[in-house]
């Protein structure tokens, strides 16, 4: 501004005060903390009309007037100061870029000269602020233009008109008309309300449909939570994973709201798959693995009918398929899965195998890294493994840190008063024996029959002479027999790891023997050490039944093997065949409501005949009987 010139003395303070009026006629910009106005065609006019000592006066009076008219924020003087820079910049520019063009190349035409400095101080009026916001925001500059910004250009191509004909007016008919610009910038500022209007409603629009897509998510991620209650912690757990990851990769915008929201909903196919298989504290069975095979598909199918705007589905069905094409529900290989997918099936392994499961302990997490690494190539996808890799360490603190998810209560142990009977009445009886399975040829003739006809037996030595009847049936090397409420306690324990046993507790619904009483069903080929205080058992796997009597749950029956996968479903069948019978005494027996201390049986059964005799009972190991205390 400085040495000051002025080309009229009536002139500019009327565009002085034209610019601030146009000024007022603010608009916010979404989604940005700022304004933008229509004074930019009076900035124009000056640059065509009038010296830059002017034009730069109107560019302190709009930005004063767009500081402090109606502000929406408290004043700020680094963001005054940088306004004013900016506008004084982009001015100059414009200017300059008119008076070379006007003088040298159009030899005194100036239209195209106007066009070409509105373009000139649109990119350097919106180039700075977008920059500066996006370095704030931590967004991509060139996003934030686009988004924020580049919607105003046709409007400074209208202002670049309406200056050449105020330019070709002043020649015509005198200054003066120039005010007759102002319904013209009136105009203008109608078509800014109505355009930001609009996409005001289309953002609102699009941010309900992403509320509604995320309450979606979080409400079917509860019914995920619902159905399997160890789920929530490793759903987090995977979704910081896969993001992560999904950065690390370069993954698209859209590929990265697909794999957050499947991160979430992966298993909700779950839905599909009976509880008892989902909770089984064992490995499953060939049955039972079909059965949860379903659940890709059926998740897949699940999502489909949300249509979500990315591609969900594909991942969900997809995140069980292997690298070298071994998976299920397809047998896809490599590239063919979707990167989603592969990311997440990694990561859902590796927090598989670094947290507690039912039929298992967690492993520590860098044996957890070593098994996947491991699978490099086969089951996973070597770049994603090796990204995982660099990392899982920094993603570990990162989950830890990450504040647990607030999810509505379920109600589960509402009891509900009302209701005396099913509309369709109760079953005549129940029975969870498998369909075409002959209990009674397992069951064990007179397993009640005392085996001291002249007195009375104790429930131990009901109990003791029970198991070696067994023994013939169900080959074991331990036995133990809980009963109790909500906390099971060990009432007998016979063979290896007997103090152990004898000594158990589990709280109903927990290990493997809780799951048994709580689902009342059986579990074939468990793993013992899940149980509280077992996790050194020499034992390698379990076959338990639920002691049942009348409807009741009164216990659990458990026989345990040193070795991995040894019974099977004929061991099954013939220990539920005589769960009846054992249930009968738990019940029945005058000790069954007051004993409190487990037996303690010292022996190790190795033999294959029981012998019964007036005062001991013993198992036959080579040719020594050992005593029965």
């Amino acid at each position: 501004m400085v040495p000051w010139h002025s080309t009229h003395s009536l002139l500019f303070p009327t565009y002085l005060l034209l610019t601030a009026i146009a000024s007022a006629m603010k608009i916010v910009m979404p989604g940005v903390e700022g304004t933008v106005s229509v004074n930019f065609v009076f900035f124009l006019v000056g640059v065509a009309n009038m010296s830059i000592s002017e034009t730069l006066v109107l560019a302190l009076a709009a930005t004063l007037v767009q500081c402090f008219w109606r502000a929406g924020t408290s004043f700020s003087v680094v963001r005054f100061a940088f306004n004013l820079a900016q506008v004084t910049v982009a001015i100059t520019g414009a200017y300059w870029t008119y008076a070379v063009l006007v003088t040298d190349v159009f030899r005194g035409r100036p239209p195209i000269p106007i066009l070409i400095a509105a373009i000139v101080y649109f990119l350097l009026n919106t180039i700075p602020v977008a920059t500066v916001i996006a370095l704030a925001e931590s967004t991509p500059i060139v996003a934030k233009w686009t988004t924020g910004y580049y919607w105003t250009f046709p409007y400074y191509l209208v202002g670049a008109a309406l200056a050449g004909v105020i330019q070709f007016v002043n020649r015509l008919a005198g200054w003066e008309f120039s005010v007759l610009v102002l319904p013209a910038v009136y105009v203008i500022y109608r078509s800014y309300r109505m355009h930001l209007g609009r996409w005001e409603d289309e953002k609102r629009h699009l941010e309900d449909l992403a509320s509604l897509n995320m309450r979606t998510i979080e409400t079917l991620a509860l019914a995920i939570e619902a159905k399997d209650h160890t789920t929530g912690d490793h759903l987090q757990r995977v979704r910081v994973y896969a993001m992560e990851l999904g950065k690390d990769l370069g993954l698209s915008p859209s590929e990265m709201q697909a794999l957050q929201a499947a991160s979430v909903l992966h298993d909700i196919g779950k839905l599909a798959v009976p509880e008892h298989i989902i909770s089984k504290p064992g490995k499953l069975t060939p049955e039972e693995f079909e059965k949860m095979k379903v659940h890709p598909i059926v998740g897949a199918e699940i999502l489909e009918q949300i249509r979500f705007p990315y591609p969900v589905a594909p991942i969900v069905r997809c995140h069980h398929e292997k690298w070298d094409g071994s998976g299920y529900p397809a047998g896809i290989s490599g590239e063919g899965i979707p990167i989603g997918a592969r990311i997440l099936s990694a990561v859902d392994c590796l927090d598989a195998l670094a947290s507690d499961r039912q039929y298992r302990r967690a492993l520590p997490l860098n044996e957890a890294m070593a098994m996947v690494v491991k699978d490099s190539g086969k089951a996973f996808d070597p770049r994603v493994v090796s990204a995982l890799q660099a990392r899982y360490e920094e993603l570990e603190r990162l989950a830890r840190l990450q504040e647990p998810e607030k999810r509505a209560k379920l109600s589960f142990d509402v009891k509900v008063e009302r209701g005396a009977a099913p509309d369709a009445g109760f079953a005549a009886g129940t029975s969870t024996a498998p369909a075409g399975a002959n209990l009674s040829s397992n069951r064990l003739p007179g397993i009640m029959d005392p085996v001291f006809p002249e007195e009375r037996l104790t429930l131990q030595e009901i109990l003791s002479a029970v198991a070696l009847r067994l023994r013939f049936l169900v080959p074991f090397d331990a036995i133990a027999i809980y009963s109790g409420g909500e906390m099971l306690t060990s009432r007998f324990a016979l063979g290896d790891s007997m103090r152990q046993l004898s000594s158990s507790k589990v709280k109903r619904g927990e290990g493997l023997i809780g799951w048994v009483a709580e689902t009342e069903n059986p579990i074939l080929n468990g793993n013992p050490t899940v149980e509280p205080g077992l996790a050194g058992l020499a034992l390698r796997c379990a076959l338990a039944v639920p002691l049942q009597h009348r409807g009741r749950t009164l216990g659990v029956l458990a026989v345990y093997r040193r070795q991995a996968d040894a019974f099977d479903s004929g061991h099954l069948s013939a220990l539920r065949a005589n769960a009846p019978e054992i249930a009968k005494i738990l019940k029945q027996h005058p000790e069954a409501q007051t004993i409190h201390d487990p037996v303690i049986v010292p022996l190790h059964l190795s033999g294959r005949h029981s012998r019964y005799s007036a005062g001991v009972a013993g198992i036959e190991e080579g040719s020594a009987l050992l005593p029965l205390k």
